[in-house]
C-alpha cells in the first residue's frame, strides 16, 4: 500500500505537465497484463484534480486512457495466444486457475458481455483477455469489442473522477456499480449484434465451401 501511494503521488506530481498523458498511457498499457499498476485510480485522480483547473484537458485524458487500455488488453490477448498460461506469474495458483476457468466458460456463453464488463475487474480483465487469446477467440471481434470497452472504461473513469470532485466524494461504490452495470448493458447489446454478424460470416464461408465442393465435382 505504501508503494502504491508513493507511486500515485509521484505520478500526480506531473498533473500540470504534458507528461501526465504519456504516463497514463504507459500505465494503462502495463495494467492490461500486470494488474498491480494502479492505472484506474490515477485516471480518476487526474480527473478529480481537473475540477480545480489542474491537469490535462479531459478529452486528451480520455484518449490517453482509452488508447493505453486497448493496447494493454491486446498485449494480454496475444500473450494468451502465444504463451502457455501456466508460464504467466500473475495467473498461477489455485485462485487464478478458478478465474481462468470462469473466464473460459464466460467466453463460450456471452463473450462480449464478459470482455466489456471484465474491463472493470483487474485480475478478471487479464484472465478474460489472456483466455480469449488462448482459446482462439477471433482477433477481429476481440478488437472491435475491446475498442468499445476501452473507450467506455476511460469515459467511466474520468466521469467517476469528476463525480468525486463534485458530488460523490462519499459514495465511491455507487460509481463503481454504475460503471460495471453500464459495461454489462452495452456488452449485451454488442453481443446480440456481433453474434449475428459472426454467424453470417460463417454462413457465407459455408456457402462458398459448398459451392467450391460442387464445382470440383
Amino acid at each position: 500500500m505504501e508503494w502504491f501511494l508513493h507511486l500515485q503521488d509521484d505520478v500526480l506530481a506531473l498533473v500540470d505537465t504534458p507528461w501526465i498523458l504519456l504516463v497514463i498511457f504507459l500505465f494503462t498499457i502495463i495494467d492490461g497484463f500486470f494488474p498491480p499498476i494502479p492505472s484506474e485510480s490515477i485516471v480518476i485522480a487526474a480527473a478529480v484534480l481537473s475540477v480545480s483547473g489542474a491537469g490535462a484537458h479531459l478529452g486528451f485524458l480520455i484518449l490517453a486512457a482509452a488508447a493505453g487500455a486497448f493496447v494493454g488488453d491486446l498485449i494480454a490477448f496475444h500473450i494468451g495466444r502465444y504463451l502457455p498460461i501456466d508460464k504467466i506469474p500473475v495467473l498461477r495458483g489455485e485462485k487464478a486457475a478458478r478465474i481462468l476457468e470462469w473466464a473460459e466458460r464466460a467466453l463460450k456463453s456471452r463473450a462480449t458481455v464478459f470482455i466489456m464488463s471484465a474491463r472493470f475487474i483487474p485480475v478478471g480483465r487479464v484472465a478474460v483477455n489472456v483466455t480469449a487469446g488462448a482459446v482462439g477467440f477471433p482477433r477481429f471481434f476481440f478488437i472491435v469489442i475491446d475498442v468499445l470497452a476501452a473507450i467506455f472504461w476511460a469515459c467511466y473513469s474520468v466521469a467517476l473522477g469528476l463525480a468525486f470532485g463534485h458530488v460523490l466524494k462519499d459514495m465511491p461504490l455507487l460509481g463503481v456499480l454504475l460503471g460495471v452495470s453500464g459495461g454489462v448493458v452495452i456488452g449485451l447489446i454488442l453481443d446480440f449484434i456481433l453474434k449475428r454478424i459472426y454467424a453470417r460470416i460463417l454462413e457465407r464461408r459455408g456457402e462458398r465451401a459448398a459451392e467450391a465442393f460442387t464445382n470440383d465435382n
